[in-house]
This record gives C-alpha cells, sequence and structure tokens, in this order.
C-alpha cells in the first residue's frame, strides 16, 4: 500500500522552461466575438438553443411551483 508521509515520494515542482512571450493572449471575450464573426450559423444555432433552453427552463420551474 501506499504511505503518504513517505519521503522518498514527495512530489516535485513543474518548472516551465518555455520562454514567455511578450504578447498577450487574448481574452476570451476576444476571442468569443472573433469566432462568432468567422462562423455566424453555428453562433446563431446556439444562441437559439440557448434561448429554447432557458425558456423551457423557466415554463418547467413555472409549472412546477404554481
Amino acid at each position: 500500500m501506499n504511505n503518504p508521509s513517505s519521503p522518498t515520494e514527495t512530489p516535485e515542482k513543474e518548472t516551465s522552461t518555455t520562454p514567455q512571450s511578450t504578447e498577450a493572449k487574448p481574452s476570451y471575450t476576444k476571442l468569443a466575438m472573433r469566432n462568432m464573426v468567422r462562423k455566424p450559423s453555428t453562433s446563431l444555432k446556439h444562441f437559439f438553443l440557448s434561448t429554447v433552453g432557458l425558456l423551457a427552463l423557466f415554463i418547467a420551474l413555472s409549472y412546477l411551483t404554481r
């Protein structure tokens, strides 16, 4: 069995050897906006699916809590 207090099994910290880039990573919002421009049909499909899902959730909750 594993002994967690064993000194030979201490985890070592990982060090990254890759150089850091001077350019900042684009934000999540900026990437999402770029994808919406590149693939408008996918974005519209996801928007309508989300809308229908939220409406179904609200209708189900209102029915259950009446």
